[in-house]
């Protein structure tokens, strides 16, 4: 008996909790319209998925942006697109004034996306398809389905989640509030990049001519996604990236690997050696003076990520990992830059296999940049020291006479583009809205990060319009972005869409 009261105690106690969380904020009206629309919210959803969007083709990305201006456009904003120079990828501003608003929120996504040319996407990237999550995958008819749709179906489509999913939220947050009859407590602007994935190496130039256009109070990002646990968590930065491709050379043509295997240099060996010479198998790189520049990490930041549950048990259970590189915490190495072998290649392998040396081999990296690091900075380091583990550095295929002139020749293609870390304070006024907003919203207090791994322009627009920054993320940690079957579990579609009401509705500082 005693234990059915303490079972009972608690259930009411949760039960007042949540009510009390959910008092003040439109919540409870947003899920009941959301209810009644789910099929075409996901309508609405896949038709925005549906328009190719890789980030190199121009062409694609700018019907996007026509696309995602006529959406906003029929909610009320004025719309324009922004361009740093003429031929470059467009961004969307959208603004919606709110009469006797006095805060203006700018709120940040990216709709452009990665390439699609993986091997192993069940269906074309750009042919939404509803599906259980991975690894079954099986197919589900939800424009049949009778009832609500499981929130643990999953969309599937290239940007579902990263990052077409936080421009949906917003456009289905605001047609619930206008349903409801519930007006936005800010002015609202919405900047929607179409480079994310290209480096946004045109971002500066165009935050920089804008500034008045993008003036608010406080910056939203909506990049990313949500804590491993599932629970909501906002973070207030970034870290930044650069990135290379580079070309080792072998012999002018495929020679046997029995006759000239032990005489002629081998790229492939030579790939290998030279990876291992930039970073060791823990993850540390070898550069000297790497991390000279990389900020301390302060207590604050120490005691926000003590605070994080642990889900690295589990996660390695996930992904089939029998141990991890650097330290124990997921999130611990986020302060610290990382050197990423995006991709090696030299001669096949399987039925295309022979047993000949190749003529050349190809390596594409990444770095991930810590605060206090900077992509020129990092290229002078780099390559001072392949120079002195005996490489010359060329910018173009060698041809015969340097190639006779230097024993090992390294093209090295930095790409255009490139970002510094973004990195602001954990506390303040903005930073305290957002997560008493979302806290009212979910019920239970977010998780602080202060910083994600993942990197974006976004210290372009925060170092140029002075503003503090959150992260507000909705998409799944498993939704496999920049890989093949990218996809956003509905829930977290749902959740999203209520979190971003909040925000519009029922952020107060």
């Amino acid at each position: 008996m005693r234990i059915r009261t303490k079972v009972l105690a608690v259930a009411a106690l949760s039960a007042l909790m949540a009510t009390s969380a959910a008092a003040g904020t439109p919540r409870d009206a947003v899920r009941a319209w959301r209810k009644a629309h789910e099929k075409e919210i996901v309508a609405d959803f896949s038709a925005l998925l549906s328009l190719p969007n890789v980030a190199t083709t121009l062409s694609d990305v700018e019907k996007n942006a026509d696309y995602i201006s006529g959406l906003l456009q029929k909610r009320g904003f004025k719309t324009q697109l922004l361009r740093a120079q003429p031929g470059t990828p467009p961004s969307v501003l959208g603004e919606l004034k709110t009469p006797g608003a006095k805060r203006t929120v700018v709120f940040y996504a990216h709709y452009d996306g990665q390439p699609v040319g993986q091997q192993g996407w069940l269906t074309s990237p750009f042919q939404p398809t509803m599906r259980t999550a991975l690894p079954d995958a099986k197919t589900v008819d939800w424009q049949g389905a009778a009832g609500p749709l499981d929130p643990d179906w999953r969309l599937y489509a290239r940007s579902a989640g990263d990052d077409k999913g936080s421009i949906q939220v917003m456009l289905s947050a605001l047609d619930a509030l206008k349903a409801a009859g519930i007006k936005p407590s800010v002015n609202i602007k919405v900047l929607y990049e179409g480079e994310e994935e290209q480096g946004s190496a045109h971002f500066a130039e165009l935050v920089g001519k804008n500034l008045a256009l993008l003036k608010g109070d406080l910056l939203i990002m909506g990049d990313g996604p949500m804590h491993q646990s599932g629970k909501q968590q906002i973070n207030f930065g970034n870290r930044g990236i650069t990135s290379f491709e580079a070309t080792v050379y072998g012999p002018l043509k495929p020679l046997h690997d029995g006759h000239y295997g032990s005489w002629a240099p081998s790229p492939t060996v030579m790939l290998a050696s030279l990876i291992m010479s930039l970073r060791d198998e823990t993850g540390h790189i070898l550069i000297p003076g790497f991390y000279d520049d990389v900020t301390p990490v302060s207590e604050a930041d120490k005691a926000a990520l003590a605070a994080l549950p642990d889900v690295e048990s589990d996660l390695k259970k996930a992904l089939g990992l029998g141990r991890n590189i650097g330290g124990p915490r997921l999130a611990d190495g986020y302060l610290q830059p990382t050197l990423n072998v995006r991709a090696i290649h030299a001669g096949d392998t399987g039925p295309q296999a022979a047993n000949a040396i190749a003529t050349e081999g190809r390596l594409s990296v990444d770095f991930r940049l810590a605060p206090g690091e900077t992509p020129a900075k990092v290229k002078e380091l780099t390559e001072a020291y392949l120079t002195s583990q005996g490489w010359f550095i060329v910018r173009d295929t060698p041809d015969l006479a340097t190639r006779l002139a230097h024993p090992k020749i390294l093209r090295l293609d930095w790409e255009e583009g490139g970002s510094i870390a973004t990195k602001t304070p954990m506390d303040g006024p903005a930073a305290d809205a957002v997560a008493a907003s979302i806290g009212r919203t979910v019920g239970y207090p977010v998780f602080k990060l202060p910083i994600v791994g993942a990197s974006s322009g976004m210290a372009d627009i925060v170092n140029q319009l002075k503003v503090p920054m959150v992260g507000v993320s909705i998409a799944n940690y498993d939704d496999n972005q920049h890989a093949m079957n990218e996809n956003l579990r509905l829930g977290n579609l749902w959740d999203g869409i209520e979190v971003y009401a909040g925000l519009v509705s029922d952020l107060k500082w």
